[in-house]
């Protein structure tokens, strides 16, 4: 059994064991964010689907209101005019069959990788080495595309991917402990609609299991569901 320090069991002493409203989550994660760096603020959402099925599969994307505080860089694989386009719009690396082939040796100094249509059969026999590391470009996740100019800007501007894993939980980064309670909270809530509103066509039952959050190096803590989803976000 792995012995927590310290300084996490003081922290965790602060925590009661109940769901707590989604502000009051919030405030409580910030409060515990006592690392020497400004700490990833991350909700894990524990969702009722079973991802082996198809139909219970989730893979979407959210734009956050106030970003996530981290800067990511984006690989883009492409061709002719568009590799120009790519570099022009901010991608920190583009190119053809070149990046292609840097990418099957190894070369992976990036955290989002998009491509455009014509490159996919080309980009599918990456699969081995970009798929265990959930880099592989999806329409679904707006990540294989045409439009790479205004794909780049969004991206930079904290629009995230995201997706179950196999025992159906998602894992999302929505800001940090800098960031203001309301401004995480308007992420938050912003990420439970998209989560919502993708709700997998075979979901059964009760859809929402737990949501918990936490900062990168603090204790988590339960966050009252029902109440995130009743909060009215200002238009």
């Amino acid at each position: 059994m792995t012995k927590l320090s310290k300084r996490l069991n003081s922290l965790t002493g602060k925590i009661e064991d109940r769901a707590y409203l989604p502000l009051d989550a919030i405030k409580l994660v910030k409060e515990t964010s006592t690392a020497k760096f400004d700490e990833t603020i991350e909700a894990h959402a524990r969702l009722g689907i079973d991802p082996k099925y198809t139909d219970q599969q989730l893979r979407t994307t959210v734009a956050l209101p106030n970003g996530t505080g981290q800067s990511i860089r984006i690989a883009v694989i492409t061709t002719g005019e568009k590799v120009s386009e790519a570099k022009a719009a901010g991608a920190e690396l583009s190119g053809d069959d070149d990046l292609v082939e840097r990418i099957q040796k190894g070369e992976m100094n990036f955290d989002l990788l998009i491509a455009t249509p014509d490159m996919i059969p080309k980009v599918a026999k990456l699969g081995r080495v970009l798929g265990p590391r959930g880099l592989m470009p999806n329409p679904k996740a707006g990540t294989v595309t045409t439009d790479l100019t205004n794909a780049i800007k969004e991206f930079k501007a904290g629009k995230l991917e995201f997706r179950a894993d196999r025992a159906g939980i998602v894992h999302v980064r929505f800001g940090k402990a800098s960031f203001s309670a309301e401004a995480l909270l308007d992420n938050l809530k912003t990420l439970q609609e998209a989560i919502d509103r993708n709700k997998p066509s075979g979901a059964k039952g009760r859809y929402w299991k737990s949501l918990y959050l936490s900062s990168t190096m603090g204790p988590s803590v339960q966050v009252d569901i029902t109440a995130l989803q009743e909060i009215q976000q200002e238009a």
